[in-house]
């Protein structure tokens, strides 16, 4: 029996993508018809587990009509949710590819500002899940009203209801939501140097940073993501570096968020976290190979994942 997973995106996004040949200053570009998404970290996770063949239950605050709109195309592509309303209006992203040189323009606006009611009625609904999920991953950033240690709150409502957090964020969210003490971490090379408190040096550094968290009790599992590098898997009596498998570079745009996706989909599927780690890594390389924001698709997913199983037991 698989076990159930939600995601929490406190600072959603309504995601807007267009093109445009050239990008230049001080005059009218213009691009081609946008097009949407549902964006912000849990949300993508959410979505790519449901082109992974999996389930997951999105929980995050949502108004005006971004947040409709948004709505609109998580039913589109069948994910399930719960919106809580909010005053505000959901924040909207714009992304700019340029054609004649492949560039991304990314530009991210910051999210409204939630009351306290409001940031608590997410913490809320996970609670009310019944029954209690195995799994919940919280990622993303913040918006304005919601205080710093609300990661650390996550964790102690986890804690709380016997689940698993999986948390990808960065700043001070992510240092206190170690404080906490999570299932797994999901840091980059920069937010690895934030949690050791110095900058990354070597891998040999990265190995003794990743570890140094797990020996004080702040995650049972830390997962380095390494970009192109693939991801670096450090637990309390293992360590590996599990690398990307070559693929064609057409976007890098939501790999982060497939790796997540693909962790906890196996996870939840009963697999070890070796083989996860090894799934969430193809996940985000299948991302890689997709054009603009598109996310990993399952079978370019599952053939990298046989690449790197048969790769390491050679």
């Amino acid at each position: 029996m698989e076990k159930s997973i939600v995601t929490l995106t406190i600072n959603p996004a309504l995601d807007k993508i267009s093109g445009i040949s050239q990008v230049v200053p001080n005059k009218k570009l213009r691009c081609n018809a946008p097009k949407h998404e549902a964006g912000g970290g849990g949300i993508n996770v959410s979505r790519a587990i449901k082109r992974l063949g999996g389930n997951s239950l999105a929980i995050f605050p949502c108004g005006g009509a971004n947040g409709e709109i948004l709505q609109s195309k998580l039913d589109e592509e069948e994910v399930t949710y719960t919106a809580v309303p909010i005053s505000k209006q959901t924040r909207e992203n714009i992304t700019i590819f340029e054609g004649n040189t492949d560039h991304q323009y990314r530009f991210i606006m910051p999210g409204p500002n939630l009351s306290d009611k409001e940031w608590k009625s997410t913490l809320n609904e996970i609670e009310k899940v019944d029954p209690h999920p195995d799994y919940i991953v919280a990622s993303g950033s913040t918006p304005h009203g919601v205080p710093d240690d609300f990661y650390q709150q996550v964790g102690d409502l986890a804690n709380k209801i016997n689940s698993k957090l999986i948390v990808d964020t960065s700043g001070e969210q992510l240092k206190l939501a170690a404080e906490a003490g999570v299932f797994l971490l999901k840091p980059n090379m920069r937010e690895l140097g934030t949690l050791a408190g110095n900058k990354i040096t070597s891998e040999a550094h990265q190995k003794e940073a990743a570890k140094s968290i797990i020996e004080t009790g702040n995650a049972e599992v830390v997962v380095v993501s390494l970009g192109a590098g693939g991801a670096l898997l450090v637990m309390k009596d293992h360590t590996e570096h599990i690398r990307t498998p070559t693929v064609p570079i057409r976007s890098k745009l939501g790999a982060g968020d497939s790796m997540v996706a693909g962790i906890v989909f196996y996870l939840s599927k009963g697999k070890s976290i070796r083989e996860a780690v090894m799934y969430g890594v193809a996940a985000g390389a299948a991302t890689v190979m997709t054009p603009g924001i598109e996310l990993c698709n399952k079978s370019d997913t599952d053939k990298l994942y046989e690449n790197l199983l048969e790769n390491s037991q050679n």
